[in-house]
């Protein structure tokens, strides 16, 4: 008897051809459905169909919803497109969120929506036989913005929150896979917070449901600033999807195929997954057509498939099947990019990004965005100062901090509500967020909220061992998800180390647990041996500063790619009030710490002495 194959095993066949068909040579996405709906020239009768003659509200231009009203058109198109050569066609899901269908009263809708454009697009698939096809679930970028305010007198404001957007990702994703896509594609990513928020979503309804299927991240570069909409360069862009693991990375839509070459050539530079590619055919005129030509736009791409740059492939809004047969002719003989080997760094980002490897020099940490540590930044904030808060901020980094870090840890304060307030108010001044931000608090919850409010690799200060391997495993795989950087204090449950053989042994098994049994990437592992002060008037105090920098030296030759850090002011800490004294100790402290391979360290940038 034959059993039947479910949809996931059928699945993994299909995705074990895909890996092998990347390998071979570059594959080819499909075009602009948006393009092709259009020359139809729907009526509001056609999109509403019969079941919704009723609906309240225009549904005229809801494209997504022809997969249930017009099923023909749309499996029309598919068919147009693999007609041409696509491997992947797209499902007709680029709106299909409960986020954007509340534009026509239809978040109910949504899984629906995904559902049955993932089955028409199934069954088209399946029923070309010739050579393996694809099925891509769209997921696009909302009409929403979790890191930027639509109101421009009210920076601080947001009209959506990341877990809106995780929730609202996780059912269109369920409704794409249930319906039977290999992949799914997060694409025209402009606000990178709302890819982060998908990634969240998206990943935790597959690991509750035991399943694989690859994620495609594809970002768009918004104009000639080579920036997205939400202000990051691509690189940044890439550290900050890069822990979702895609089965490949590229940038849509925007620009036309001149216009976008410089980025996908970085892209290509810096990945070390697929890259994919599909421009609008050209910026679009005083009309919104699209001008350039199929000739025009392959000959634009044969060149990249010629440098090497390409695994993927296709158009985004004004391309048709005539574009993808020219696309498909010019990149035909040219191998797929190979995928190179990139070190391994600590790469974490703001608008901008800082990788931090072997041969980076020592970074500062800004200490004074601390309400812990700052007794001008607590004030500031108990006193609802946020401008002036900013101010602290933004001169951090101007005196040279390459990480700014933000607690607001204090008895008298709502911690969570001050973090987020701060963090979105930072989000919209480009000349503080440009750098990454370290959450420091030794409350979870306060943790959870800033990682939802940036769009950059952060870092989290800190967990540790302190209570426990079962809650240090539950929140590393967390902080994985969230696609955080994290310091882990040598803190087990027998107290703070103190001793260098304690500092080396608690920061060894911490490390072994992170990468063994969470899977979290060594390079993003910051290990604190513990800074504490000098100078106390008590004999067992007097080695602490050794300690620390002999520990540091340990870590740094026996762990793989782990970095070190510490709280550097602690040291002085006797000596609060003598300011020359502090900063003479800050500079002899450092210059032995960094020596013996101190990655970082929490510093008043403004304030650091030089020592030789």
């Amino acid at each position: 008897m034959v059993l039947q194959r479910t949809k996931n095993e059928e699945r993994q066949a299909r995705l074990y051809e895909f890996r092998a068909l990347l390998e071979q040579r570059i594959v080819l996405l499909d075009c602009a459905m948006g393009t092709m709906i259009q020359s139809y020239g729907l009526s509001e009768e056609d999109y509403r169909g019969k079941r919704f003659i009723d609906h309240p509200g225009e549904l005229k231009g809801n494209n997504d919803l022809l997969s249930i009203t017009q099923p023909g058109i749309v499996r029309d198109i598919h068919e147009a497109a693999m007609d041409a050569g696509s491997d992947i066609i797209e499902t007709n899901t680029f709106s299909s969120t409960s986020i954007a269908q509340a534009d026509y009263q239809m978040e109910d809708l949504a899984y629906e929506l995904n559902y049955e454009a993932a089955r028409l697009a199934r069954e088209t698939a399946d029923a070309y036989t010739e050579k393996p096809r694809f099925v891509a679930g769209a997921l696009g970028p909302t009409n929403r913005t979790a890191s930027l305010s639509p109101d421009v007198n009210n920076p601080g404001f947001r009209n959506i929150t990341f877990d809106e957007l995780a929730k609202s990702y996780a059912e269109a994703a369920r409704g794409l896979v249930e319906g039977g896509v290999d992949l799914l594609l997060v694409e025209t990513v402009f606000d990178t917070l709302n890819a982060r928020a998908a990634i969240f979503g998206i990943t935790s309804y597959l690991e509750e449901q035991g399943l694989d299927v690859p994620i495609m991240i594809s970002g768009t570069i918004t104009d000639a600033s080579g920036r997205t909409l939400s202000g990051q360069v691509t690189e940044a862009f890439w550290n900050s999807v890069r822990h979702a693991n895609p089965i490949s990375v590229g940038l849509n839509c925007a620009l036309g195929s001149k216009e976008l070459r410089q980025y996908v050539e970085e892209l290509s530079r810096i990945s070390d997954v697929p890259v994919s590619a599909y421009p609008n055919a050209g910026l679009p005129n005083e009309f919104g057509e699209y001008e350039e030509t199929p000739e025009m736009m392959a000959a634009e791409i044969r060149e990249w498939a010629e440098a090497g740059w390409l695994n993927i492939v296709g158009g985004c809004c004004g391309t048709t099947p005539d574009h993808l047969r020219a696309i498909a002719e010019a990149v035909s003989g040219h191998p797929p990019r190979e995928i190179p080997e990139i070190p391994k760094k600590l790469r974490l980002s703001g608008l901008e990004p800082c990788n931090i490897g072997p041969d980076s020099l020592f970074v500062n940490v800004g200490e004074r965005t601390n309400v812990t540590g700052s007794a001008r930044f607590k004030e500031l904030i108990s006193n609802e100062d946020y401008e002036t808060a900013l101010d602290v901020a933004r001169q951090q980094v101007e005196n040279g901090a390459q990480v700014i870090d933000i607690n607001m840890d204090e008895g008298m304060l709502e911690g969570e509500e001050a973090m987020v307030r701060f963090l979105d108010l930072v989000a919209s001044e480009p000349d503080i967020s440009r750098v990454p931000v370290m959450i420091d608090s030794s409350r979870w919850s306060i943790i959870e909220a800033g990682l939802k409010r940036v769009q950059g690799k952060a870092v989290v200060n800190s967990i540790s061992l302190k209570e426990g391997e079962e809650e240090f495993v539950r929140q590393a795989r967390l902080l994985k998800r969230y696609g955080a950087a994290v310091i882990v204090m040598a803190f087990d449950e027998r107290g703070q180390a103190g001793t260098k053989e304690r500092k080396v042994e608690v920061c060894e098994r911490a490390y072994g647990v992170l990468t063994e049994e969470v899977g979290f990437p060594p390079e993003d592992i910051i290990l604190d041996p513990n800074v504490f002060a000098i100078a106390t008037g008590i004999g067992e105090h007097d080695n602490y500063g050794v300690d620390f920098i002999e520990a540091v030296r340990e870590i740094s030759t026996t762990l793989p790619h782990a970095k070190t850090s510490g709280g550097i002011s602690n040291v002085s800490f006797s000596f609060r009030g003598n300011d020359p004294v502090r900063e003479a100790i800050h500079a002899v402290f450092l210059y032995h710490a960094i020596k013996a391979g101190l990655t970082m360290g929490i510093v008043n940038a403004g304030q650091l002495a030089v020592y030789d």
